[in-house]
């Protein structure tokens, strides 16, 4: 058969491929859980008080990957796999690639000069591709929960300036990025201003905007505070819950339909 009669015409809809990082205690996890009928697999403590289904705390990089197996091969009616958190996950990489070179640090691995991480992307391949397999062939959405970091970016057309990432080395942020169709950054909504300090002196405070400290939201398109993007033309800051993403998500999808139509 000529490769060109399996050519795919038109848009194809398929499960969202999610990276939802952020602050400790945001509500990232609580997120996940809102997702259709989640599974979790653990990778650090701190799902005992969430109700949702989850697979015993991963201690190592084989135990992520049996359970993704697992997912794969056997009969079950979970619609999302959730995996918390990416950066307790690298670790167990880490481990794995400092194991089986027999040294105490991913730094050390293969005589060093960063060859380590090099290698720890084998791994990452490894785990998007059991995720990509649950998203086409088992139909399940994909969230990958991770903390943030402050990072200093090298802007070539400004001056360099910190901004919030995801907790993971860089090379594996960027391959996990790159794949994922949202990245988004879960926050609270915070007002400067300018006060006087004395001695004709101004500082400058953050207020959250708000009860509780702040309201909760996400991020979708990247700026010089956050790295975040998606693939689904969302452009407005929402409320950090599933229901509104997936809201946003149908409003562009419908659009799409209308301009198509």
């Amino acid at each position: 058969m000529s490769t060109l009669a399996k050519i795919h015409r038109g848009r194809q809809t398929m499960p969202p491929r999610v990276l939802l990082y952020g602050t400790e205690g945001i509500g990232k996890s609580t997120f996940g859980a809102q997702a259709p009928r989640p599974v979790f697999i653990p990778t650090e403590d701190g799902l005992d008080e969430i109700d949702t289904d989850k697979f015993p705390l991963a201690t190592s990089y084989e135990q992520v990957v049996a359970a993704l197996a697992d997912l794969r091969s056997e009969q079950h009616d979970y619609e999302t796999v959730v995996i918390d958190s990416l950066d307790w996950l690298e670790r167990l990489a880490f481990d794995k690639l400092c194991a089986e070179h027999n040294v105490a640090s991913i730094e050390q691995v293969a005589g060093g000069y960063s060859k380590g991480y090099t290698l720890a992307l084998n791994l990452w391949r490894e785990i998007i591709a059991h995720l990509g397999a649950l998203r086409s062939q088992r139909g399940m959405v994909v969230l990958l929960i991770a903390h943030s970091k402050v990072e200093r970016f090298e802007d070539p057309e400004s001056s360099p300036y910190d901004r919030y990432s995801p907790r993971l080395h860089k090379h594996a942020a960027a391959l996990v990025s790159e794949w994922c169709d949202a990245v988004l950054f879960a926050t609270r909504k915070m007002r400067t201003q300018s006060e006087e300090a004395g001695f004709g002196r101004k500082r400058t405070t953050a207020h959250a905007i708000g009860k509780a400290g702040g309201e909760r939201i996400l991020r979708c398109v990247g700026g010089p505070s956050c790295v975040a993007k998606n693939r689904y033309g969302i452009t407005d800051e929402l409320p950090l819950s599933w229901a509104a993403f997936m809201q946003a998500l149908s409003n562009h999808q419908l659009q799409g339909t209308e301009t198509n139509g």
